[in-house]
């Protein structure tokens, strides 16, 4: 499943790059998260409830930073055990690029789930994946007290 989006930021590129490192306003920021610490440099620890509408199961996992250019872009990948649902995962690539009056951040990712996870069908988790994420960029923005307005791909 692939997934993107573009949001543009009333922020300073820096201020967001910030944001984006900050594990604290992540956790705040991302729905269903209850734990986000960074264990190294690139590292960083999770456990996270998902809405799927029939089911919440919380996954337990690893998230890796790679292709760090500071303040600019990094790839974000991770992959969460499910319990009975099995396994899930995905990478996310993220750029922030200077815009007036603030910055653009885009992003494409692709995710991956077991088969027990699929089973649920592929628009109901498509559909909830996208509302992660759309409440995420919502919450993100409120956490960083900045307007985030999405963009057209």
């Amino acid at each position: 499943m692939d997934f993107g989006g573009r949001y543009l930021f009333a922020a300073p590129r820096e201020a967001v790059w910030t944001a984006l490192n900050d594990a604290e306003m992540l956790r705040a920021a991302i729905p269903g998260c209850d734990r986000l610490v960074w264990v190294s440099d690139t590292g960083l620890e999770a456990a996270i409830s998902i809405d799927f509408g029939v089911v919440r199961p919380r996954f337990i996992g690893d998230l890796t930073l790679t292709n760090v250019v500071p303040a600019q872009s990094y790839t974000l990948s991770g992959r969460g055990r499910g319990g009975l649902l099995g396994l899930a995962g995905g990478a996310a690539d993220i750029t922030l690029v200077d815009h007036p009056g603030g910055c653009v951040l885009d992003f494409s990712a692709n995710g991956t789930a077991s088969r027990t996870i699929l089973r649920l069908g592929r628009p109901i988790i498509g559909a909830s994946a996208q509302r992660v994420i759309d409440r995420f960029f919502e919450r993100f923005g409120d956490a960083m007290r900045t307007e985030v307005i999405p963009l057209e791909p």
